[in-house]
């Protein structure tokens, strides 16, 4: 394994940070942690699903550790507030467009609910975790046309191996006047019983033309782009296989604003930019007897190497998410150049 582990950066020979990547340099490096995508593009559409699921188990009954860090809070996602408060979560995450919120949320209960048949009557109710960025640019977001069947096809894709770029909830994605979309980026590292990986995945749609900076200092600037203010929003997934508390992995969700920052975010007035941390190193199960449990946590003089991780992997995914989408035209005949064609001298 070396610094060179592919990536659509890295091909570009942009390397953020100095930490060695995973096997496949994306969040599934995370053991168990699987991603599906759903791509709707027909008519005026260019929307969809992207589904992130932290284990292959029973997410309800068997709960993971979570934390969520709102770095600004212009967002319509659905789930925050019992993360906030419990600390775990207890569905797959959905990711999707500001008006396929509700249709994501349905969805997720209806999984739940085929899984758990107790819910609501011994086992209480199921808090679904729904996020989303506005693709109004480039697909007719008002036509409110995702499905419950388009968020339970992306469930169903979900697998280690997965595309970045204009799929799933990143197909209508906007980032610094480009093409933005979903990336995805991870890095390894030692503490002392061996090795642990952390991993990111973003649904990149924000920035002001102008502002992007590259890690060797260029600053792209597309052509004929009618955006003048920074807006859209950005999600962001970490997982990790270290042990944490949720106070800590709060703490780790924070730092992924370093790594917007080193792209040259401000994180605008009309941004919804949140972050959400979980760990899969062990699970909270949602019926325990007993008054008591003993957990093991990593101790807290040891966390910067997780920070360190987050910021490179937000900076990475992002850039990834960027350089994967091929240019775009979409709603109103609007449209989005990329920036690997402005990298490659095309643009």
């Amino acid at each position: 394994m070396s610094l060179e582990t592919t990536s659509p950066a890295r091909s570009h020979g942009l390397v953020c940070g100095d930490m060695l990547p995973g096997a496949g340099n994306r969040i599934t490096d995370v053991p168990g942690v699987k991603v599906g995508h759903q791509t709707v593009i027909e008519g005026n559409l260019r929307t969809g699903f992207t589904a992130v699921l932290p284990h292959s188990g029973n997410i309800f009954l068997e709960k993971i550790p979570a934390a969520a860090d709102v770095i600004n809070g212009f967002g319509k996602s659905a789930g925050l507030m019992q993360i906030e408060e419990l600390g775990t979560l207890e569905t797959p995450i959905l990711l999707t467009n500001t008006f396929g919120i509700g249709t994501g949320i349905n969805a997720l209960i209806r999984r739940e609910l085929d899984e758990n048949p107790e819910i609501d009557r011994s086992g209480g109710t199921v808090n679904p975790l729904v996020m989303e960025c506005n693709d109004g640019y480039l697909s007719d977001i008002n036509a409110i046309a995702l499905t419950e069947a388009d968020a339970f096809s992306a469930l169903a894709a979900a697998s280690s191996d997965f595309e970045q770029g204009n799929v799933g909830a990143g197909t209508g994605m906007s980032a610094f006047g480009f093409k933005g979309g979903i990336g995805t980026a991870s890095r390894v590292f030692e503490l002392d019983r061996g090795q642990f990986t952390l991993g990111t995945l973003v649904q990149a749609n924000f920035g002001k033309p102008g502002d992007l900076t590259l890690p060797d200092g260029r600053k792209p600037h597309p052509n004929n782009t009618d955006q003048t203010e920074e807006r859209g929003s950005v999600i962001i997934v970490v997982a990790t296989d270290v042990p944490l508390e949720s106070r800590q992995l709060k703490r780790v969700a924070r730092r992924a604003a370093a790594g917007l920052g080193r792209l040259g975010a401000f994180y605008g007035n009309g941004s919804g930019d949140i972050s959400l941390a979980f760990t899969t190193a062990y699970r909270v199960p949602h019926f325990i007897e007993g008054d008591f449990v003993a957990r093991e946590i990593l101790q807290e003089d040891r966390i910067d190497v997780l920070f360190k991780a987050v910021a490179e992997t937000t900076q990475e995914a992002v850039l990834n998410a960027m350089i994967s989408a091929p240019a775009m035209r979409g709603h109103k005949g609007r449209s989005r150049p990329s920036l690997r064609d402005w990298l490659n001298g095309s643009d």
